[in-house]
């Protein structure tokens, strides 16, 4: 008995000691997702989309392209001297909160719009982009959000599209998905009579997708995209914010946007409608 109770005793003093050590080297090391951290592992972990063109997708070369990608890239180049230091980490609407809280990116550019409930969860940087919700529809039907009463709407799971209509519209049923494709699939193949979604991406789509239109342009508050970062990490979101006010004098925002979105626009989007330069709203 008097030795077990000794080897308990320094089984105790074992795991105590472990404890020590490991907290040691915890606050002897910089924080993940700190500016220290990304400079010490050599490139930054950005969430994207995947299947959001033309924000965030993977192109037929299988590389990352869109808005967002090409603002992340250049975040990479200013902040690591190098545009391919960008490590994309790919995120669907629902899992862009958990993959900051949880350290597996340090910072978000997945088309997320701002909230006040989001920002209870995570920090925003300051904008570099507008938004509201749209509807698409096939051809010469709804206009407005009434005609959707008693219909099946398609929208993403954890998207301000989805909030809005079972926060509003209760009578409307909502038909969720994951993915982008998934959403849009259900609306082509008519399991959805319409589908709500940011009217950035609607007007993309429905210009590139014949006998599909824009029925409802601009539903709900207008709100604003902007990249976040992890709860607290006040650090880094400085930093983007500085990076952005610089890029704005350079009017960077509006060269993204003949790069990335005008070739999907065309002439019909005032690109002022749609960027935001500087950081900062006019």
């Amino acid at each position: 008995m008097k030795k077990l109770k000794q080897w308990i005793a320094a089984a105790l003093a074992g795991v105590l000691a472990l404890g020590v050590l490991t907290g040691c080297g915890q606050s002897g090391g910089s924080s993940s997702g700190s500016l220290e951290s990304i400079k010490e592992r050599g490139t930054i972990r950005i969430g994207v989309f995947s299947d959001k063109p033309p924000f965030g997708y993977i192109d037929s070369n299988g590389e990352n392209q869109g808005y967002d990608v090409y603002l992340a890239k250049r975040l990479a180049k200013d902040l690591l001297g190098d545009e391919s230091k960008v490590e994309f980490v790919l995120v669907e609407a629902a899992s862009r909160v958990e993959y900051l809280q949880s350290n597996k990116v340090d910072l978000l550019l997945a088309n997320f719009t701002v909230t006040k409930e989001r920002a209870e969860q995570v920090d925003f940087a300051n904008p570099y982009m507008k938004v509201a919700l749209g509807i698409v529809l096939k051809d010469g039907g709804i206009t407005s959000v009434d005609q959707l009463k008693g219909k099946t709407l398609a929208v993403n799971k954890g998207t301000t599209a989805e909030t809005y209509f079972t926060e509003n519209y209760p009578d409307i049923n909502l038909l969720k998905f994951d993915q982008n494709t998934e959403t849009f699939q259900a609306l082509k193949d008519g399991r959805a009579d319409a589908l709500a979604h940011d009217n950035t991406l609607l007007f993309a789509w429905a210009n590139e997708n014949d006998g599909f239109e824009v029925g409802v342009s601009s539903l709900g508050s207008h709100d604003t995209i902007a990249p976040a970062v992890k709860k607290g990490n006040d650090e880094l979101r400085s930093w983007v914010n500085d990076e952005l006010a610089k890029l704005g004098e350079e009017k960077f925002m509006h060269k993204n946007y003949q790069e990335t979105l005008l070739p999907y626009y065309g002439d019909d989007i005032d690109p002022e409608d749609v960027v935001v330069e500087g950081g900062a709203l006019e």
